[in-house]
């Protein structure tokens, strides 16, 4: 009983000094963070930043050079069984036996975790949840990427574990996928406490309420996104819609004291003008674009504060301690993540693989990346 309170009192995770090195590589850097019950906490980073090796050690799969890992309140070193049944895990890719059926291959993961739930009820629960009930009697190899990520995904929810971590959750899945995985995650979020690893900005912004940016193995920012886009820089940023001549707009504006920047939008509304202004915060520009508005019998329509995106965010703390990640024989080949571009999308310009080799138009990373797994994932991506 006292173990109980002691452990609803701790976080869920609590990592301290945490430290991985491969010889003279420091893969993980002197990392510490503690992630509450009920949270969403997102690990970004670019290519080969320790994202992947942090995962593998929390969740016990690899060992720690130095420092500490809490998992609901139980060691993981010195009593991990206690934890690890704490811990759904998905990694990056799924570890599936393509040649079960849904069910078969989660008949079989529940009795490896040796699961003291209706085994019926509880699988049935699971892929009602994950929304793959009607492929239950499938052979795994032959779903699409987009399945076989949610049987993963239900995977770790076997044995009703109270922490999920998700290694780059949406991989090498297309749009729609895309956007079914992170309502799902959110809906976990509801009753699981959750930690993603991703490289993709949109990805942590649309389902994580706070952000740990990890770069060269290290801690950079540990900050809620919305304190982030409202805090962060020296400016201040307000979308206008106003009636004016489009020509005129930026000129005036941009002659007034304490603005930076006017970027011009476009005109939503017959007779209208929408910018971005962008200005000091110690200069409240409401008032001196209403003044200069007035003057010119101009009617301002809208003004709406804007926050800065989670883009520009970890491009200036990115960029500020220097972009190039530390990279060793176990990072490169678990940060293997799709692309170096952050948005999430594609550039057609510059379409490169982590190594610098140009990938073809319609070829994605992973299929480059497949080499090692053999031809085998490369025909099932085929089954979409």
């Amino acid at each position: 009983m006292a173990e109980k309170k002691e452990r609803e009192k701790s976080a869920m995770i609590r990592v301290s000094s945490l430290t991985k090195k491969y010889g003279k590589t420091i893969a993980v850097n002197n990392v510490s963070f503690s992630v509450d019950e009920g949270e969403i906490i997102g690990i970004l980073g670019p290519n080969g930043a320790g994202k992947s090796t942090l995962m593998n050690m929390l969740t016990g799969y690899i060992s720690s050079s130095y420092g500490d890992i809490s998992i609901g309140g139980f060691d993981l070193l010195e009593k991990p069984s206690e934890a690890k049944k704490l811990i759904g895990y998905l990694p990056e890719v799924p570890p599936l036996y393509p040649e079960l059926t849904v069910y078969e291959y989660l008949s079989f993961v529940y009795d490896l975790k040796k699961c003291s739930l209706g085994k019926k009820e509880h699988i049935d629960e699971v892929m009602d949840i994950v929304k793959i009930t009607e492929v239950r009697n499938r052979v795994i190899r032959n779903l699409s990427k987009g399945y076989r990520q949610r049987v993963g995904l239900a995977e770790a929810l076997i044995g009703n574990p109270e922490i999920l971590i998700l290694d780059e959750p949406t991989a090498g899945l297309d749009p729609k996928e895309i956007v079914e995985i992170r309502n799902l995650i959110k809906k976990l979020g509801d009753v699981k406490t959750v930690l993603i690893s991703s490289h993709i900005l949109s990805e942590i912004q649309s389902t994580c309420r706070r952000v740990i940016i990890l770069n060269r193995g290290e801690i950079l920012m540990d900050a809620d996104i919305e304190e982030l886009s409202t805090n962060i820089g020296p400016n201040s940023r307000y979308g206008v819609r106003l009636t004016a001549p489009e020509e005129e707009v930026i000129p005036v504006f941009s002659s007034l004291p304490g603005i930076s920047k006017i970027q011009y939008v476009g005109s939503f509304e017959k007779g209208t003008v929408d910018i971005i202004v962008e200005a000091d915060k110690r200069v409240d520009i409401r008032k001196l674009l209403f003044d200069e508005c007035a003057k010119r019998n101009w009617y301002i329509l809208m003004i709406t504060p804007l926050g800065v995106s989670l883009e520009d965010i970890f491009l200036q703390i990115v960029d500020k301690n220097g972009k190039t990640a530390l990279v060793s024989p176990e990072t490169q080949n678990e940060d293997n993540e799709k692309t170096t571009d952050f948005s999430g999308e594609t550039d057609e310009k510059e379409n490169l693989d982590g190594e610098g080799k140009e990938v073809e138009d319609g070829e994605t990373y992973a299929d480059i990346t497949n080499g090692e797994n053999g031809e085998e994932e490369i025909k099932n991506d085929g089954d979409n």
